[in-house]
């Protein structure tokens, strides 16, 4: 178990390959996304 080892972590980021031991990130989606900017309070 170590840089070599397919199913491990460490060999995982030394092949520099995903799976299930390293998942890949997902990027949040930023506050711009979730906030429209286009919609804008509108005066009773």
């Amino acid at each position: 178990m170590g840089k070599g080892d397919k199913k491990t972590k460490r060999g995982k980021i030394n092949r520099g390959t995903f799976g299930a031991r390293r998942p890949r990130i997902k990027k949040k989606p930023s506050i711009e996304t979730k906030i429209d900017i286009s919609k804008k309070a509108t005066v009773k």
